[in-house]
């Protein structure tokens, strides 16, 4: 913002959210690449707590939507731009494991000190501003994500 002040230049401020698709790394920690590979692999998908804390995922075709919306936009104050719909860490392993069609089992580890109990974008200005909104729910972008890995989602 003080950029966009002090030089008088065209800026957009997206506040961007859990966001997941195709090209992941598959061992860079984030929790929907990391249970997809765990998955994929066989192994027990690992959810820390005791799963209840909740996120947020916009699959990245949504998120770049949005962005391109911003930046067209004229705005310049911060928009969120992300996926309101929450899922518990529970929620997400089961929705991972149903689309995969993996027999792979859930074990919980320790929660981490500083994890946060809820994570949910309030995406009311980009639907106000920008008519935006996420478009591919959760299951749907986990399809998509693994076909882009050559897999076939199981149909569930």
């Amino acid at each position: 913002m003080a950029y966009h002040r002090q030089q008088g230049v065209d800026t957009a401020i997206a506040r961007i959210f859990n966001t997941f698709g195709p090209r992941m790394r598959p061992n860079d920690g984030r929790a929907v690449p990391t249970f997809v590979r765990q998955a994929l692999e066989g192994k027990p998908l690992t959810v820390f707590g005791d799963g209840t804390q909740t996120r947020s995922f916009c699959y990245v075709d949504d998120l770049i939507r949005g962005l391109v919306s911003l930046a067209e936009s004229g705005e310049h104050l911060p928009v969120n731009i992300g996926n309101p719909n929450e899922f518990s860490m529970n929620d997400l392993a089961e929705t991972v494991l149903r689309v995969t069609g993996s027999k792979s089992e859930v074990i919980h580890e320790a929660l981490p000190v500083d994890d946060p109990q809820v994570r949910q974008p309030d995406i009311t200005r980009a639907r106000q501003l920008l008519g935006w909104e996420p478009e591919v729910d959760l299951a749907e972008g986990l399809r998509r994500m693994l076909e882009s890995f050559g897999r076939e989602p199981v149909v569930a």
